[in-house]
């Protein structure tokens, strides 16, 4: 059927509070967690307090689960993690340029969500009984039996909203534990395929 009314079609949507494009956040949220997403690990270690004195202690390795990472491009080889505007992860990315990405394994759930917890004080703990090993250029923590780990230097940061987009150019990647299946994160659940 035909409009025939005279006034724009975007007259007759109703006002929804919130946002002028008329999305509410938990409309865009229901809709965004039907899409099956990949969890990875993003990791880095804080410098050191005082860079120029070689006795310095190191600084604290930091993690996060998260499932906005993906693949940029392939010449040069670049990947791209969304962080939270603010959150500790973001706030060492924009002062370390240095990290890490761990692929999850469906074997590795206890790891996604240990690192997934708000408001905690150390990730030094998170780490103590996570089998790893340091990146060879990162320095920062890579899961063993990861499905595949990449070690990226920041490129680009982007601010995108409440959050920052930090695209990385990939320095080393390996296939630690290519053999398990992946581990996702579909409808506010972390899932396996099969």
């Amino acid at each position: 059927m035909l409009n025939t009314s005279s006034a724009p079609s975007s007259a007759l949507a109703p006002a929804v509070p919130g946002h002028a494009e008329g999305v509410t956040d938990d409309e865009f949220r229901a809709a965004m967690s039907r899409l099956a997403a990949g969890v990875v690990l993003v990791t880095a270690q804080e410098p050191p307090l005082d860079a120029e004195d070689p006795l310095a202690p190191v600084g604290e390795d930091v993690g996060m689960t998260a499932t906005a990472f993906l693949s940029v491009s392939l010449d040069p080889p670049l990947a791209l993690v969304s962080l939270r505007t603010g959150s500790r992860m973001d706030d060492l990315l924009a002062e370390q340029p240095l990290w890490a990405v761990s692929v999850l394994t469906g074997n590795q759930r206890h790891i996604a969500g240990r690192f997934a917890m708000k408001g905690r004080i150390s990730d030094r703990l998170l780490f103590a009984d996570v089998p790893h090993t340091r990146g060879e250029v990162s320095g920062a923590p890579l899961v063993d039996d990861a499905l595949a780990t990449l070690e990226l230097r920041t490129e680009q940061r982007v601010p995108a909203g409440d959050h920052t987009l930090v695209v990385g150019r990939v320095l080393t990647a390996r296939l630690p534990g290519a053999d398990d299946g992946p581990l996702l994160y579909f409808r506010g659940r972390y899932r396996q395929l099969g």
